[in-house]
């Protein structure tokens, strides 16, 4: 770019059809802040026409797909986005987690045994399957481990989850999927007792990298159901050595070593992948033998819950190139309230059920231990 071309814009992209209208304003939301954060002028929309020399820094609310959808958006690398891309739509979704089951049904064009491989040590014990057949026979199969989790590849805050524990249950679980579901696959895995969901990440925008690990909360809505409730991150500026030279308990320091070998795989073995927004959800907990389990849920190379966290964060380090560490926190909650000076409203209004939604972030200070 030379200095007669227009400054670079921060451009929302809609590229989930199924977007709900509360999730469309926090991604709004979310793109005007992170340009705000750059210095750069911000369109909820992409334009009509680009003028000469444009050039766009995308925000897209789903992980772009496809060289053709790249092109279209002109997104060469990770500098252009805050996102990802691969080059299948199943890699966006949960499906690339675990093996397909042996000789299936089903199974998607670019599907890579070696990523499956390379990541079975790093995921809890599971399948992924591309069609009701499979589904049937892979889930009747492990129900002799015990308890199974049935999740839909591309479903996002535990949409369209269930949990079978016997075959009639199984019959009934299955009848609620249709064909469209298994698209992007289904995934099913070993439930887990008491478990604690863990959240990896890493971020890298205009120069400043940042990696975190976290907790997510649950709130119970006024329908009485657990969803998300926001997401507690510990953040350092740089990369995952950082995070790790941290002073860090057992359990953490092994959910980040699992999200970074996942991320290395995913590097290393999905042709043209790249993303400059990159988070893990891994969980821990007990299965029906008892036994203590850990393993990376599903990757997110999109904007995503914890995001409104992340940019508190990357405020934080660009205003005080000095600061090396925060505590950053997003909240989702479903009353209004006053809140502090150093909160960020996201979102104010109704969720998918009418229901009041309030979702805002916020930056502290890191207290080392």
């Amino acid at each position: 770019m030379n200095d007669a071309d227009p400054p670079r814009l921060v451009v929302a992209c809609s590229l989930d059809p199924d977007a709900q209208p509360a999730d469309v304003q926090t991604h709004h939301a979310l793109a005007a802040w992170l340009a705000q954060i750059q210095g750069l002028d911000f369109l909820e929309r992409p334009p009509e026409q680009r003028q000469p020399g444009q050039q766009f820094y995308w925000v897209p609310d789903a992980t772009v797909v496809g060289r053709e959808q790249a092109a279209q958006l002109g997104i060469r690398g990770p500098l252009d986005l805050f996102g990802g891309y691969v080059e299948r739509d199943f890699q966006a979704g949960k499906a690339i987690v675990h093996p397909l089951i042996e000789r299936p049904t089903m199974t998607p064009r670019g599907w890579s045994e070696a990523f499956a491989a390379r990541v079975k040590p790093l995921v809890l014990d599971g399948h992924s399957v591309f069609c009701h057949n499979d589904a049937l026979r892979c889930a009747s199969a492990r129900l002799g481990r015990g308890p199974q989790r049935l999740k839909p590849a591309a479903s996002r805050g535990g949409q369209g989850q269930q949990v079978v524990a016997d075959g009639d249950r199984l019959a009934e679980a299955l009848a609620r999927y249709e064909e469209a579901d298994y698209r992007q696959g289904l995934v099913i895995e070993d439930d887990l007792s008491q478990p604690q969901t863990h959240s990896v990440g890493q971020v890298m925008i205009n120069g400043v990298l940042l990696s975190y690990h976290g907790v997510q909360q649950q709130n119970c809505n006024p329908r009485g159901q657990l969803v998300y409730g926001g997401s507690d991150l510990w953040v350092v500026r740089g990369d995952f050595d950082c995070l790790l030279a941290l002073d860090l308990v057992a359990s953490v320091r092994q959910a980040i070593s699992q999200a970074v070998q996942f991320d290395r795989a995913a590097h290393q073995l999905l042709p043209q992948f790249h993303a400059s927004r990159r988070n893990y959800d891994v969980a821990q907990g007990v299965d029906a033998q008892g036994r203590e389990c850990s393993g990376v849920l599903e990757q997110s190379w999109r904007i995503g819950g914890a995001s409104g966290a992340e940019l508190a964060a990357l405020e934080a380090f660009v205003a005080d190139p000095g600061l090396c560490a925060v505590r950053a926190s997003t909240f989702e909650i479903f009353e209004d309230k006053v809140l502090p000076a150093n909160c960020r409203v996201l979102y104010r209004g109704p969720d998918g059920n009418g229901d009041f939604l309030m979702k805002y972030a916020m930056v502290e200070p890191y207290v080392f231990q």
